[in-house]
């Protein structure tokens, strides 16, 4: 009794060879999917099998090929009298499907155990996934800082033509050290934009951001940027290093200083301070009247430039105001060149204010200060939080004098800007800190594309620059 209710089970936990088999027969037409740049190959290959067998029998004169074809009919004549042909047709016909199938399962089984050693997923659903990435949008966000990464995070699911344009103006912590000790350019953001965007995140993002405890001259440096200023030197330059790194860490999309000059921010205060170095600008409290940087109109990144000039969307933000957004716009070209394109572009919103830098500060009054920055109107709408932080989060943040930044809509609609609600926000509850959703962020931004697209190609609307 026990034994046949043993076997009972153990054919309930075996999977459905119906299913099995019909899952199998869905992962063959998969290779019929468009755009796979697979069956062309395939059909080719046969092509040369055909003439590699005409050429041989042209070279042996039919000879042996006569005497073979001969052989195979008087063997197929005499199995049509013993079968009939309705019969044995249709079953030989069955018999090379099935081999032809089973060996092309074989084969892609043998690479992709090659490949992609204990991966789960099949080859094919693999291709299709890396062909609908290179078909996505080509994406340009302008920005820095952990605001720019989490932003990455979630575009790099739905496009892989993305292009981080960053800042390097950073003068603090392992960069600041690394800029002064090695005269090389800050690559503490590029460093957090490589992770995010490499295929492999999660391992890389421990590795790039793991901080040296001990050592003489290590403490406090990260990996990531040891390991960048390393490939600057080897490679000769940044913007070689990063190309070097992205396709060691198999980056999806790229990442491009905006600048290789080495630039130093400066900011005038309300009460007539002026204050030098980025790190510097923030803690000197002060309400900044002005922002800029030595030397003045630093030369873009070629690279940079290519990929505004093609970009089907841009995206500001998000990031800290006068650090990390303007420090980028503050490169002319940059933003004459975003100001040029007639296509979807957004500013992303900070959803808390910054001390040091934007208290007190308003949607309206982000947008004024990067439209007096650069003295350009470069883009048409801005993404704002909709949903309030909870209490606990508003009284953590009010104790380092930070608030919610508040959307006063008549004064951006006077601005000439449009306001996209959404609640992108993800709250920590055990410290209090809000930050964007990167899932949520990069749906909400692809859906407006998406809206925006479709109305501007059908003659509706046209993006305002």
């Amino acid at each position: 009794m026990s034994i046949g209710l043993l076997k009972q089970a153990f054919h309930a936990l075996k999977p459905d060879p119906l299913f099995r088999r019909g899952m199998r027969f869905n992962h063959w037409f998969k290779w019929l999917a468009p755009g796979l740049f697979v069956k062309r190959w395939l059909l080719l290959s046969a092509v040369g099998v055909l003439l590699t067998l005409l050429g041989l029998a042209i070279w042996v004169k039919l000879t042996p090929i006569f005497f073979a074809i001969q052989l195979t009919e008087k063997t197929l004549t005499q199995l049509a009298t013993v079968i009939p042909s309705y019969i044995s047709g249709p079953f030989v016909l069955l018999f090379g499907i099935f081999f032809i199938l089973w060996g092309q399962t074989r084969t892609v089984g043998s690479i992709t155990e090659v490949l992609r050693p204990g991966a789960e997923d099949e080859l094919i659903d693999v291709l299709l996934h890396h062909r609908k990435l290179n078909r996505g949008a080509k994406i340009v966000v302008v920005g820095g800082g952990t605001g720019l990464s989490t932003l990455l995070r979630g575009l790099k699911t739905y496009s892989a033509n993305i292009t981080a344009i960053v800042t390097v103006a950073d003068d603090g912590g392992s960069s600041g050290r690394l800029r002064r000790e090695n005269g090389v350019l800050p690559p503490g953001d590029i460093r957090n934009c490589l992770a995010a965007l490499a295929d492999e995140e999660k391992l890389l993002t421990e590795l790039f951001q793991y901080r040296f405890k001990a050592g003489n001259g290590l403490t406090g440096h990260s990996f990531g940027n040891l390991f960048l200023t390393a490939m600057s030197d080897i490679s000769g330059d940044l913007e070689r290093a990063i190309a070097t790194s992205s396709k060691v860490l198999a980056v999806r999309g790229q990442v491009l200083p905006s600048t290789l000059c080495d630039v130093n921010l400066w900011a005038e205060l309300a009460d007539g301070r002026r204050i030098e170095g980025e790190s510097s600008i923030t803690e000197a409290n002060g309400k900044i009247v002005k922002i800029g940087c030595t030397p003045a109109n630093p030369p873009p990144l070629p690279k940079a430039i290519q990929a505004i000039r093609e970009a089907d969307f841009i995206i500001l933000g998000p990031g800290s105001l006068y650090t990390s957004v303007i420090p980028n716009l503050l490169v002319p070209e940059i933003a004459e060149e975003i100001a040029k394109r007639n296509v979807p572009k957004i500013y992303v919103c900070n959803i808390m204010t910054q001390p040091g830098e934007t208290d007190g500060y308003t949607v309206a009054d982000h947008i004024k200060a990067i439209d007096l920055a650069c003295g350009l109107k470069l883009f048409s709408s801005v993404l704002v939080q909709q949903q309030m932080p909870s209490a606990q989060s508003l009284i953590r943040y009010s104790q380092d004098n930070s608030h919610p930044v508040y959307v006063d809509r008549p004064k951006i609609t006077e601005l000439g800007r449009s306001v996209v609600f959404a609640n992108v926000m993800q709250e920590d509850r055990e410290t209090g800190y809000v930050r964007h959703d990167h899932q949520l962020l990069a749906q909400v931004l692809l859906r407006w594309y998406a809206h925006v697209h479709i109305k501007s190609s059908a003659g509706i609307l046209s993006p305002a620059r």
